[in-house]
């Protein structure tokens, strides 16, 4: 077994960890009894310091080695989601309405299991930065903790980090050395025209079909806008109006999202998402207001750091895919690359429900290959 002997010696207390994680499932900055409980872990391994409150919840703990060099940074994110699990397990989310969706709470447990073998044997030089954040899903807890200034205060010159994903058999892992995952923006398109009874339209400015011709015009933006080997997502994901059979209403509503991995890209369709809006405004006599909000930036890694990254995961895992296709997810882990190099890598979790599924369940035997994998690219980075 290519994982460290310590850590896989442990896989059923970091299993038990994980479940008990998994059970007391806290969304968004509100992680504040998962954070106690990290910080009791980190506390009994006998870590350097211990940094609590950080965008609200958040720790950032500090393990120093054997002799004097630089500090990076390996981080976890720790929130759930704002949904009902369905898994029926023992250990199954006794919060209402929130549960570990997306496997934070394996996440966390990996870097735990590093934190623990690293604080014993200190087998490098430097420091090594744990962060263990809130938020990743709703309100960019990244941000939020670089915001609050992480990076500078803890003279973090490297960041990496680890997600799980379904699909891919445990022990494997991939890592792209360069775009990851995709930026993220969101739109919001307000109609308003002039409501009245359903059986005289001409006496109305109907903004359903204003509506809808503004959902097919916005769709030809990946197909005659964008050059075709450039990634992009235009989706539009909700559409409101009307309340009767024989109302026109006054106001309709279109909501939506765009992916993309270039900013020139994502400018060319805040453009022209704004030039058709207007266009069918005049051509319907309506008024359309579009509020498009760039959101979060694509999850670019650097390439040197990849390089290592990768290395790391050889020593520890079964295999590793240096080619994997981009994710048109997103990821608040990208603020952290914007603001240093770093590199963020997908470790299998096996045959599992999809991620944000109401069935998924973190796989356990997967976290001595993460926690194994985060110990050994400290060992080889920080020499």
């Amino acid at each position: 077994m290519p994982v460290l002997n310590t850590i896989a010696d442990h896989a059923p207390e970091l299993a038990a960890w994980r479940q008990l994680l998994h059970s007391q499932p806290e969304t968004r900055f509100d992680c504040h009894k998962t954070a106690a409980f990290v910080a009791e872990k980190l506390r009994g391994f006998g870590v350097d310091a211990i940094h609590e409150g950080i965008a609200q919840s958040g720790i950032v703990a500090l393990i120093h080695g054997q002799r004097p060099g630089r500090t990076i940074a390996l981080r976890a994110d720790m929130d759930a989601l704002p949904m009902q699990e369905a898994t029926g397990l023992d250990y199954a989310s006794q919060i209402p309405g929130a549960m570990h969706a997306c496997g934070h709470d394996g996440h966390t447990t990996m870097l735990l299991g590093a934190a623990r073998y690293l604080a014993e044997t200190r087998n490098f030089a430097g420091t090594v930065a744990l962060i263990f954040q809130p938020a990743e899903e709703f309100g960019s807890g990244a941000k939020v903790m670089i915001d609050e200034g992480i990076l500078e205060r803890f003279e973090i010159e490297e960041v990496y980090a680890l997600h799980n994903m379904p699909g891919t058999p445990v022990g494997e892992f991939y890592a792209s050395k360069g775009a990851v995952m995709a930026g993220i923006d969101s739109f919001t398109i307000d109609i308003k025209g002039r409501g009245g009874h359903g059986a005289y339209p001409h006496e109305t400015r109907d903004p359903i079909v204003a509506a809808c011709a503004i959902v097919q015009a916005i769709q030809t933006i990946v197909s005659r806008n964008n050059y075709a080997l450039d990634d992009l997502v235009v989706a539009v994901t909700q559409f409101h109006a009307g309340s009767a059979d024989n109302i026109t209403p006054e106001v309709a509503m279109i909501n939506g999202t765009v992916r993309s991995f270039d900013p020139k890209v994502q400018a060319m369709v805040q453009q022209r998402m704004a030039e058709i809006c207007a266009g069918l405004a005049t051509s319907f006599d309506v008024e359309v207001v579009l509020d498009y909000e760039i959101c979060e930036p694509a999850t670019i890694n650097n390439r040197a750091c990849a390089e290592k990254a990768i290395t790391a995961a050889l020593s520890v895992g079964l295999a590793v895919n240096e080619k994997p296709p981009v994710e048109m997810g997103g990821e608040d882990f990208a603020y952290m690359l914007l603001a240093r190099p770093g590199a963020y890598l997908f470790i299998g979790n096996g045959d599992s429900a999809n991620l944000h599924h109401q069935s998924f369940d973190f796989n356990d035997e997967t976290t001595p290959y993460g926690a194994s994998f985060f110990a050994r690219l400290v060992e080889q980075v920080l020499v």
